[in-house]
């Protein structure tokens, strides 16, 4: 029954995305959705952004281990970040009213910076989509005898199917249904967890008392290794495609502006659930935690949830996560045929051959993600990567972009690429700055050194729009 409910509900997923097709009619529909979205369906688009693998299943199992700490990046992060972009980067950019964030680069700094931008961009989405196949396909082998790499090539090609088909428009409408379908079935899980124990006070009594502890201990490595799981997620999503076209889908500024507020308390407070679940799970459950920390929560469900919390816990589930991955495949998608193909036919490219481009770069992106998934199975190392790659090479030359009047194209490059290779380098080495926070100050200081070297005139924002 259990079985029978998830593909009634996959179903009903790819019907919707079969019938949101009739609503794109342009590739502004297939990206933005036509820049229409009303208040509840932008917010809850935003709030689904991060709400998938890296939550339920590597947040929580990180939590365990680690408490509070160790989940800083996610979903603390992920908040901050929706936040910040509402708070200073959204009003510039919604005015220039253009389709993709690589087009934002070259409205600033012109047609090279876009193009090395978006370059730098594509391939954070790799192993962001990737995280979330292996995460579906967790949840596929949990209630079927499917292995990982089947699960991962049937997940990919559930949700390549109805983005194909919808783009963000088939996005926005299931990411609000899988919403409402997330918090019904997580609150639902919580109150029989409680009601298990005993109450809410025997879980959290139960916990180590470091479980709770929001802030590191005074040491400088601490410290820093505190500041940079902030940054991962609170700044490095910040410069990406995913964030940039759901909120700009939305039918005003003001819309916009409230959508990222609303889903930054909703994430927020909704990330702290599976976190509550998983620290209720241990203490009723833990021979369950010692086999597989990732599997906890759908292994609880499983074993002593009955059917109706079940088909709920796992629709939640399933929806977090096609949520996510659909958004992850939509954005490369946007950026590799707006800024890199569509300027090599400058005028030649009709809208209506565009609009293909973007659905047969959806299936590339989707088939890059499956290799990579079949590679690497760690859902909260491969998120986490994606987003770090943004920070130390696009997050410098945005910011500077639309606030610092003196920022310059040399600079932006300098600060894009040096930031970068700076990050892989160091990498590898033992050092008491983690690598991405070594990466951002070379990122910086590369944007400053190459704007006051090569000085240049630069329209502000406000005169671009």
């Amino acid at each position: 029954m259990l079985l029978t409910s998830i593909i009634i509900y996959l179903g009903a997923t790819v019907a919707i995305g079969a019938w949101s097709s009739k609503l794109v009619k342009n590739s502004n529909d297939f990206v933005l959705a036509g820049r229409s979205l009303p208040l509840f369906l932008s917010a809850s688009a935003l709030f689904a952004t991060w709400f998938g693998s890296e939550t339920i299943f590597g947040a929580s199992s990180v939590y365990l281990e680690e408490g509070l700490l160790g989940v800083i990046e996610d979903p603390f992060g992920g908040a901050l970040c929706l936040v910040l972009f509402g708070m200073f980067y959204l009003r510039p950019m919604y005015k220039m009213n253009v389709l993709t964030i690589g087009d934002v680069f070259k409205r600033i700094f012109g047609k090279k910076v876009e193009l090395i931008a978006s370059i730098l961009m594509v391939p954070a989405y790799f192993g962001y989509v990737a995280a979330q196949l292996v995460a579906l396909s967790l949840v596929f082998g949990a209630v079927t005898d499917l292995s990982l790499l089947e699960g991962i090539l049937i997940s990919a090609g559930i949700v390549v199917f109805y983005t194909f088909l919808g783009g963000m428009w088939a996005i926005s409408i299931t990411d609000f249904i899988q919403t409402t379908v997330i918090v019904v079935g997580l609150i639902w899980v919580a109150v029989m967890i409680t009601k298990d124990a005993g109450g809410i006070n025997v879980i959290l009594s139960s916990a180590p008392e470091e479980s709770f502890q929001f802030f590191p201990d005074p040491k400088f490595n601490d410290w820093m290794n505190y500041l940079g799981a902030w940054m991962i997620i609170g700044l490095g999503s910040i410069p990406s495609q995913d964030i940039y076209q759901r909120v700009m889908a939305s039918k005003s500024e003001k819309v916009a502006v409230r959508s990222t507020y609303l889903a930054g308390g909703f994430y927020l407070t909704f990330g702290l659930l599976p976190l509550f679940i998983a620290l209720g799970a241990k203490v009723l459950y833990p021979e369950l935690y010692l086999e597989n920390k990732q599997m906890l929560l759908p292994s609880m469900v499983l074993q002593h949830g009955g059917l109706p919390i079940q088909i709920l816990f796992f629709g939640a589930l399933i929806s977090a996560i096609m949520s996510t991955t659909s958004s992850g495949l939509l954005a490369p998608a946007a950026i590799i045929s707006e800024n890199i193909i569509k300027p090599y036919f400058g005028d030649k490219l009709e809208d209506r051959n565009l609009l293909w481009i973007l659905r047969a770069n959806v299936i590339a992106v989707a088939i890059i993600a499956t290799i990579m998934a079949s590679w690497k199975s760690n859902i909260y190392e491969l998120v986490a990567g994606a987003s770090i790659l943004m920070l130390v090479s696009l997050f410098v030359p945005l910011t500077a972009g639309l606030y610092w009047s003196k920022a310059s194209r040399v600079g932006a490059l300098l600060s894009m690429i040096l930031g970068m290779l700076g990050y892989l380098l160091l990498s590898n080495l033992e050092m008491a700055i983690p690598s991405h926070i070594s990466g951002l100050i070379i990122s910086i200081l590369s944007m400053i050194v190459g704007s006051y070297a090569f000085p240049e005139k630069k329209l502000q924002f406000d005169e671009l729009s």
